[in-house]
């Protein structure tokens, strides 16, 4: 076994654990410039990414922004239920179904959601005009793998016969 080192080389580690590393820089970055954008605008920086699809996107059903934002419903229903209670965002229901609703910023929401300096967005922006198309577009190519895959790991593989019967008995089928 090899002794460790008291300042490790970042190359030594395999591609996988590079990556892996820079995935968890970027996420605990994201995680200090949303405590520091709360602080100063009013908002987290996935309330702030809501309100700018929203801006972007206005009427979108809440189902349609959780896709778009590849976030499960129900983890969406805190940030709209938080971003509503401060009337950043209003819901309007689909004349054709009740069940259904709209998301439209409101004129606070509209306020928040022209860019200021200081966001994570605006950090990011700067960022990647650092880098060439073609290198963005293969990050862009990589994460949204990386995403997927993911994604499809927290899937229920469980055959659906099964689903169904641990769904009628609370417990698995034998």
């Amino acid at each position: 076994m090899r002794a460790k080192a008291e300042h490790p080389d970042p190359a030594e580690l395999t591609d996988v654990l590079q990556f892996m590393r820079l995935l968890w820089a970027v996420g605990h970055g994201l995680q200090t410039a949303s405590k520091r954008m709360e602080q100063q605008i009013g908002v987290t920086g996935p309330q702030r990414l809501v309100i700018r699809v929203l801006g972007q996107f206005p009427g979108l059903s809440a189902g349609a922004l959780a896709g778009l934002l590849h976030l499960h419903p129900s983890t969406l229903t805190g940030v709209l239920a938080r971003l509503e209670r401060r009337r950043l965002i209003r819901r309007t229901a689909d004349p054709s179904d009740r069940r259904r609703v709209h998301l439209a910023l409101t004129v606070r929401g509209a306020a928040i959601d022209r860019l200021r300096d200081g966001t994570a967005e605006v950090l990011v922006r700067n960022a990647l005009r650092r880098a060439s198309a073609g290198a963005r577009a293969g990050a862009r190519d990589v994460l949204t793998r990386v995403a997927e895959v993911l994604d499809d790991s927290g899937e229920d593989r469980r055959p659906r016969a099964r689903k169904a019967a641990v769904g009628r008995r609370g417990g698995v089928s034998r």
